[in-house]
């Protein structure tokens, strides 16, 4: 069983054979799938497809690049969307300093705001931190985000950064990227990191992982991703996704699901 708990199934990339990949994956071992929103449209979208499939689930948020759309309107109907049954988190929400806009003071306020969200949603959050290990692990610890819990999504950083993650009780979320030659740092937060703080993630249609790098990505490619962190951590498959996928569910805070639905 394989829970893949960050994907973008409602991207335009999956337009053409969505519906025929989406029902290929409970044969794949792909059990669960959290469909994560990225802007106003995708929270329609995501929660959309959330409906449509029982084992999908849906986070509702607005990640930093596109986080000049939002004004305090915007985030009420965020939070009103929130409390559909099929919403597990608020994400991806976070900061995003690889490109220059939005300004990273705009980056900064809607963070908060929606990290503010999820405590009143009682939601664990889902993070995006890129070239901004500073500034995010320093605002999540003034907002007290240990409180919400939740996952550092495609973590990149190494693993000082990891240890304070792990101190405050978040996941790290391990994708395509582990299987990359070039992923040391990776690589070593992942043999340094306690498999109970691990999650399995794709990203899709991003990150595919070695053999498929640079196609589109599905949640049927988070074999490799098992592959690769059995082999660093020196465990069995087996073992690696029974543990991730316990994981996923005290991430979101879900039921165990009963094996006759798996």
């Amino acid at each position: 069983m394989i829970f893949d708990t960050h994907a973008h199934y409602d991207d335009e990339a999956f337009d053409t054979d969505r519906e025929e990949l989406l029902g290929s994956l409970k044969d794949a071992g792909i059990t669960s799938v959290m469909n994560v929103a990225a802007s106003l449209d995708s929270c329609v979208t995501t929660l959309k497809l959330a409906e449509t499939y029982d084992w999908m689930y849906a986070a509702q948020g607005i990640h930093p690049s596109e986080t000049a759309e939002l004004d305090e309107e915007k985030i009420r109907w965020i939070e009103s969307c929130c409390a559909h049954e099929k919403v597990k988190a608020v994400g991806e929400i976070g900061l995003d300093y690889y490109w220059e806009e939005p300004d990273h003071s705009i980056q900064k306020k809607w963070f908060v705001r929606q990290l503010d969200l999820a405590r009143r949603t009682k939601l664990p959050v889902i993070i995006h931190s890129r070239d901004a290990a500073k500034d995010t692990l320093d605002m999540m610890k003034a907002e007290k985000a240990g409180d919400m819990g939740g996952v550092i999504h495609c973590f990149s950083y190494g693993k000082e950064i990891a240890r304070e993650y792990l101190n405050m009780g978040f996941f790290l979320g391990i994708g395509g990227v582990v299987t990359f030659n070039n992923a040391k740092k990776l690589k070593e937060v992942v043999e340094y990191a306690p498999l109970k703080s691990l999650v399995l993630e794709t990203d899709c249609p991003y990150l595919a992982p070695v053999p498929n790098r640079g196609k589109r990505n599905s949640s049927l490619n988070l074999t490799y991703v098992v592959d690769a962190i059995s082999g660093i951590k020196g465990v069995d498959r087996d073992t690696v996704m029974k543990t991730a996928w316990e994981n996923a569910l005290r991430l979101y805070r879900i039921s165990p699901i009963p094996t006759s639905d798996v």
